[in-house]
C-alpha cells in the first residue's frame, strides 16, 4: 500500500480497540469475563452500532473504551495515542473529547442542580468562560437539542423523559467532544419519542462532525443510524460489518437469529421471512463452556466448535465473523 494513502487512513481513524478485556472478580475465586478480547476501529464521523442480548457486555465495552472502567488487558487508541499512557493535560483532553449519553435520563441528572448547572458543569473544568458566556452557551445548546433557553432554570423532575434525555445530549455536547458513547439512549423513552431523539443525534452528528458508538437492543433503530454494526455475544464480538452488508447478508448464526426477529411490515411480496428461534439458555459468563460460547444454541454446531474458540476473521471485504462454519465456507474455500 502507498505510504501516503496508509498515513491518511490512519489519520482518519479516531478510535482503535485491540484485544480489549474487562474482567470482574466475583467472590474469592471466580471471574466474570464481561468483555473478552474485543477488536474494532472507528473512522471520524462514523457511527458504530453495538447490539446483543442483555448482559452480553455492550455497555461495559463502551465504558471501558472511554476509561470509566480500567481495562483488564488490551489497548485503546484515541487519535493514535494509547489511552492507558495518558496523564495530566493529555488525559484531561481525552476526557473532554470523549463523552457519554447515559441510558437512564431519570437517574443520570442530579435532582439538586438546575438544568443550566448540569449542562455547564463540564465547562467549568475544561473552559474559562465568564458567567455571561456560560449562560449564552447553555442557551445555545438547549436550542440545539430542541428546547428553549428558559429550561436552564428548571430542575430535572419538572421535565419529561424525552426532555431529560435531550438535556443529557446537551451536557455531552457542552465540552465540544469528538466521540460520544450513546449507551442505549432511547430504551427508557416512549416509542413516540425514540425516533425524535435518534434523528436529533443524526442531525447533531452532521453539524459537529461527531463519531458515535451507539449501543442498543433495537436493531431497527441501529440500522437507521449506524454505518457499521458489531454483534456481541457473552463478552465477545461475533460479527462486525458495514450496515447494509450485515443486515442484508448476516453470516453468524446468532446474527441471523437476531435479524430474523425484526418485525417485518412489508407485505407487498406476500412472503414471510423465516423466524429463527434459538434453543437453550445463555451460558454463564463466569463459567463459559469450552470452545465456541454460542455452540449450545447453534443449529450448525460441529465437533470443532466444542474444542476451539473461533477467532474474528475477515471472511469477506470489511466483513468479520467469529464462526468455524463461516471460516470453512469462505476463508478455507478461497485457499
Amino acid at each position: 500500500m502507498d505510504q501516503t494513502v496508509k498515513a491518511l487512513q490512519e489519520a482518519d481513524t479516531i478510535l482503535e480497540v485491540k484485544d480489549l478485556c474487562k474482567y470482574f472478580k466475583v467472590g474469592r475465586k471466580q471471574t466474570l469475563k464481561a468483555v473478552d478480547h474485543v477488536n474494532l476501529s472507528l473512522k471520524r464521523g462514523e457511527t458504530l452500532g453495538l447490539v446483543g442480548e442483555s448482559g452480553c457486555g455492550k455497555t461495559t465495552c463502551g465504558r471501558t473504551m472511554m476509561k470509566l472502567y480500567e481495562p483488564t488487558s488490551g489497548r485503546v487508541f484515541f487519535e493514535g495515542k494509547d489511552v492507558s499512557k495518558l496523564k495530566g493535560k493529555e488525559l484531561l483532553k481525552f476526557k473532554k473529547n470523549v463523552q457519554i449519553i447515559f441510558q437512564d435520563p431519570y437517574a443520570s441528572l442530579d435532582p439538586r442542580m438546575t438544568i443550566g448547572e448540569i449542562i455547564s458543569e463540564g465547562m467549568n473544568v475544561h473552559f474559562k468562560f465568564s458567567e455571561e458566556e456560560k449562560a449564552k452557551k447553555v442557551a445555545d445548546l438547549l436550542n440545539k437539542v430542541g428546547l428553549s433557553a428558559e429550561y436552564a432554570n428548571r430542575f430535572a423532575h419538572e421535565l419529561s423523559g424525552g426532555q431529560r434525555q435531550r438535556i443529557g445530549i446537551a451536557r455531552a455536547l457542552a465540552v465540544e467532544p469528538k466521540f460520544i458513547v450513546c449507551d442505549e439512549p432511547i430504551s427508557a423513552l416512549d416509542v413516540s419519542i425514540q425516533a425524535q431523539v435518534v434523528n436529533l443525534l443524526i442531525q447533531l452528528q452532521k453539524e459537529f462532525g461527531l463519531t458515535y458508538l451507539f449501543i442498543s437492543h433495537d436493531l431497527s433503530m441501529v440500522r437507521h443510524i449506524s454505518d457499521k454494526v458489531g454483534v456481541m455475544y457473552l463478552g465477545s464480538m461475533v460479527e462486525l460489518a458495514g450496515n447494509h452488508e450485515l443486515y442484508d447478508h448476516p453470516l453468524h448464526p446468532y446474527t441471523q437469529a437476531l435479524i430474523s426477529a425484526i418485525p417485518d411490515i412489508d407485505t407487498e411480496s406476500g412472503e414471510k421471512k423465516e423466524r429463527i428461534k434459538l434453543e437453550g439458555e445463555v451460558p454463564s459468563p463466569i463459567d463459559p463452556p469450552p470452545g465456541c460460547k454460542f455452540r449450545g444454541r447453534c443449529r450448525y454446531a460441529m465437533e470443532i466448535c466444542a474444542k476451539e474458540n473461533p477467532k474474528l476473521v475477515e471472511v469477506e471485504p470489511e466483513h468479520f465473523v467469529a464462526c468455524h462454519l463461516c471460516e470453512q465456507n469462505y476463508v478455507n474455500k478461497e485457499k
